[in-house]
């Protein structure tokens, strides 16, 4: 049985894949509420999902009972669903994919995709992270593009990713992409440790323009610009009821401030058109 369920074959135009996943790469979830933030923006259409059969340990990712108008149950299970939406103000489509990290047959979970990505077509795969960071919950949040290989790193203005240790289900992926002659970049949110179980808003926020940003598009964020503000505020409170962590986050505050500007989202998303353009050359 193939592990891919097609309920429909779309035909795209010059798709861009977007990925994110919940697990060790999801800090305060940031990662995969902006990438529902934009499928959701952008009305993406399900089209195919992984059958999580062969991929999850149910004893650790549990199915979940739902009630249906409060009677009849169902089982949802782990899910990893693409979705595919045309690109507001652009002549390409992109493609969401939202999952669960797996327990199970992580090399055959990324050729998978990998194989996928390659029979859409799919021109560039970003994927969306968030990690844990000495950083304060009161400066704008760092979004860091990375990519391994070099010719990418530098048509597109982006980092060459130095990371050695434990990786994720996108680590495992992006080798596959690279494999499979896929081009793919990360995008990563920082995240403060002090608060990093908490859903960040403003993590989400930053991650949902960089990427809207770098697909050459618009996209509506008021809501998320409120949240975001709310819980700046919400946190600000709590640290400085107690003198220590308001000690600690202004260390915080001072040596940020310090630091080297990243590159700006526009100059990232011109390198990006460019790169796609000269890809379709």
């Amino acid at each position: 049985m193939d592990a891919l369920r097609w309920s429909e074959r779309p035909t795209l135009r010059r798709p861009v894949l977007v990925a994110a996943f919940e697990g060790w790469n999801d800090a305060a979830d940031a990662a995969t509420t902006a990438a529902r933030y934009l499928a959701r923006s952008w009305s993406a259409r399900p089209f195919a999902e992984l059958d999580p059969e062969e991929f999850y340990d149910f004893t650790a990712t549990r199915p979940q009972v739902r009630l249906d108008e409060g009677t009849a149950r169902h089982i949802e299970w782990p899910a990893n669903t693409f979705t595919s939406a045309p690109l507001p103000g652009r002549p390409r489509d992109v493609i969401f994919l939202h999952g669960t990290e797996p327990q199970l047959r992580w090399r055959t979970f990324s050729e998978v995709l990998a194989s996928t990505a390659r029979e859409l077509g799919v021109e560039l795969v970003i994927t969306l992270g968030a990690l844990l960071a000495d950083v304060a919950h009161s400066r704008p949040v760092r979004v860091t593009g990375t990519a391994a290989d070099p010719q990418l790193v530098a048509r597109l203005g982006l980092r060459r990713s130095r990371y050695e240790g434990p990786t994720g289900i996108v680590g495992v992926l992006h080798d596959n992409f690279s494999r499979a002659g896929v081009p793919s970049a990360s995008l990563w949110a920082t995240v403060p440790h002090y608060v990093g179980q908490t859903p960040s808003p403003k993590a989400t926020l930053a991650l949902v323009e960089r990427t809207a940003s770098l697909l050459g598009s618009r996209i509506e964020v008021v809501d998320l610009q409120i949240a975001s503000s709310a819980y700046e505020r919400q946190v600000t409170e709590l640290v400085e009821a107690d003198d220590e962590a308001s000690a600690y986050v202004a260390q915080l505050e001072q040596a940020e401030d310090e630091e080297d500007e990243m590159p700006s989202g526009d100059t990232l998303a011109a390198e990006v058109e460019r790169f796609l353009r000269d890809h379709d050359d």
